[in-house]
């Protein structure tokens, strides 16, 4: 590591585990101090186990050990006013803010003519407008520094690889794109930097679970993790089933780096060619 982001700091949602913990810890290695937050309770619409406080704990822990601060944070997305708290004291507390991962949300896969309204509504509270929420919380501590900086909003492969039933959460990271760019053109005077992360499957907790495995293998009665995996390669040209976190947070230190700094309004694809699977 080359202590590229050192002095700065970060705020990382979705921060207890997945990539969330990723993007922390590859933003720490680099010297940067962290503000992690999470929601760390359970979902009703949410099919599979939803982080821990304990987990997020750890994170902070992990993040501690690599010699910078962090301050961690129990707080939902779709709390705004939780949001802006907490956030505007981290901030007081670590002395300016720089980066932002837009980073928290959830997957629910349900046939779009069947699922709940509290199954669509939850998905976009948390996985679009959560997103806004977050930069109308953060963005504006960038901008009162003066030094620029980096917002960095999680989408999805699903913006260009279709998948059925997944309409509300295909809608959501949709959305994040509007939002991007939207956010790209007004920031730029602040040379503040918007882009929005579009991971294939990552391997996770929110995509290696049960409902997940029937979302892929629909014609297996109980498909498990191989049964999987075996569909999921054939829908990448690379032809692997998933990408890990640590691939992701490798785009996360470009796009929030000096190496990045003239890179903004983009969807940058980490999708092992699956377009052209």
């Amino acid at each position: 590591m080359t202590g590229q982001l050192a002095g700065q700091v970060a705020v990382v949602t979705g921060a207890a585990r997945g990539q969330g913990r990723s993007h922390a810890l590859a933003l720490a290695a680099e010297g940067a101090s962290i503000i992690a937050l999470d929601a760390c309770s359970p979902i009703a619409t949410v099919p599979y186990p939803l982080p821990s406080k304990e987990e997020l704990e750890a994170t902070a822990a992990r993040v501690e050990a690599l010699g910078v601060r962090v301050i961690p944070g129990v707080v939902d997305v779709r709390d705004l006013a939780g949001m802006e708290a907490f956030v505007a004291d981290a901030v007081r507390s670590l002395g300016r803010l720089d980066i932002v991962c837009a980073n928290a949300g959830i997957s629910t896969p349900s046939p779009t003519l069947q699922m709940t309204e509290e199954t669509w509504q939850t998905t976009i509270d948390i996985n679009l407008t959560g997103a806004w929420k977050t930069c109308r919380a953060t963005v504006p501590h960038i901008m009162a520094g003066g030094r620029g900086g980096a917002v960095i909003i999680t989408s999805s492969a699903a913006t260009s690889m279709i998948s059925g039933n997944i309409a509300h959460y295909t809608a959501a990271k949709h959305g994040l794109i509007g939002l991007m760019r939207v956010l790209a053109k007004e920031l730029a005077p602040h040379r503040i930097r918007v882009n929005t992360l579009h991971p294939t499957g990552v391997r996770t907790p929110m995509i290696f679970n049960e409902p997940m495995y029937r979302l892929f293998r629909p014609d297996l009665e109980n498909p498990g993790q191989e049964d999987f995996e075996s569909s999921a390669r054939t829908h990448h040209a690379l032809g692997v089933s998933s990408v890990e976190p640590e691939d992701v947070s490798a785009a996360v230190i470009y796009l929030a780096s000096a190496a990045g700094r003239y890179v903004t309004g983009t969807t940058f694809m980490l999708d092992a060619g699956g377009p052209l699977a």
